[in-house]
């Protein structure tokens, strides 16, 4: 088998979240494509839909980053046992397309400073809200 592998990839183990993606993870997974080990047997040639989330402690961000792929199935592996009478098989999927999404932030909100602005100075004798005729004598 030839390698058409365009990219680097690294060998994660992720939870994947998908319409049509029963108990799935990653194996590996690059720019350009992931490996699959789930119980949904997928066709070759079958679109994909799922959400990774990357962990902040790989990508040295404060707060993981999920990631929302489109793709479509490019090879299938044959399936292993994973016990109670279920098969995992291996699925190699290109991404088509990603999106990052913006996750709710976990972190309170900041609090409004109450801290009061002070007036711009006046001129003498132009102060506003005095009355003419009543200043000092």
């Amino acid at each position: 088998m030839s390698e058409s592998r365009t990219g680097k990839r690294f060998p994660l183990a992720l939870a994947i979240h998908g319409q049509g993606v029963d108990n799935a993870t990653t194996a590996d997974i690059s720019a350009a494509g992931v490996y699959i080990m789930a119980e949904t047997d997928l066709a070759v040639g079958s679109p994909i839909e799922f959400d990774i989330t990357l962990p902040a402690g790989v990508l040295g961000t404060r707060e993981d980053v999920e990631v929302h792929c489109i793709g479509r199935v490019v090879r299938k592996e044959a399936g292993a046992s994973a016990g109670k009478g279920k098969m995992r098989h291996g699925v190699a999927c290109v991404i088509d397309q990603y999106k990052f999404l913006r996750k709710k932030s976990t972190a309170k909100p900041r609090k409004k400073s109450k801290t009061k602005t002070k007036a711009k100075s006046q001129p003498k004798g132009k102060a506003k809200g005095k009355a003419k005729g009543k200043g000092k004598r």
